[in-house]
């Protein structure tokens, strides 16, 4: 559904998709101050929010990653043919938030029940995974599945994957802060997708 959505919004605003820039390939250094970590989680739009809004989130980025096509465009992606899956990219200070608190986000925010896409959005490329770029991310997200299917009573699908080469790629321009860029269009996918009704049924309130 996202696909023909974005399929109609693209024709009505005439915008022309652009090519990943092959400078942004792989996964950016670490610095000393900054770390990040990769989800899975459907719709990348839709991930972006409820990091942004968190003290200690630098950055969120759409992208690609865990396929094997390397500078993976969204029709690509989305047609199956590259392995890729959408993902966000969250730049984070572990001074001010732990990588623990990021996935206590994300598991709030997907549906780790389903193994055929999120919500509304079918296939592959919308299916979720962890993405860990560090062992230690590997071991604190095989403990926080395994709470989740406990909270759950349910084998939960989403699996923790290491982020091999080629890596992350970011997302076409236009898909960027898209909740921002385009917020009615947003809240009308997300609505239109029944997103928070799953999450609300699956989490409460």
């Amino acid at each position: 559904m996202k696909f023909v959505f974005l399929v109609l919004v693209l024709l009505v605003s005439a915008c022309s998709v652009e090519q990943t820039s092959a400078e942004n390939e792989g996964v950016v250094p670490e610095s000393d101050q900054y770390r990040q970590a990769i989800f899975a989680c459907g719709c990348f739009w839709c991930m972006e929010p409820p990091y942004d809004e968190l003290t200690g989130v630098v950055a969120t980025t759409s992208g690609y990653a865990g396929g094997h096509l390397r500078s993976p465009t969204y029709q690509a992606v989305t047609a199956g043919r590259s392995g890729h899956l959408e993902v966000v990219r969250v730049t984070y200070d572990p001074e001010l938030i732990s990588y623990e608190q990021l996935l206590a986000v994300y598991w709030r925010n997907v549906d780790p029940l389903d193994d055929g896409g999120q919500f509304c959005d079918r296939g592959e490329s919308y299916t979720t995974a962890i993405f860990a770029t560090t062992p230690r991310q590997a071991s604190l997200a095989r403990k926080s599945k395994q709470a989740i299917a406990e909270v759950l009573g349910q084998p939960v699908v989403t699996p923790i994957r290491e982020l091999a080469v080629p890596g992350f790629y970011p997302a076409e321009d236009y898909h960027q802060d898209y909740y921002q860029k385009n917020p009615l269009r947003y809240k009308y996918y997300r609505a239109s997708c029944r997103r928070d009704q799953r999450l609300e049924s699956l989490w409460g309130d």
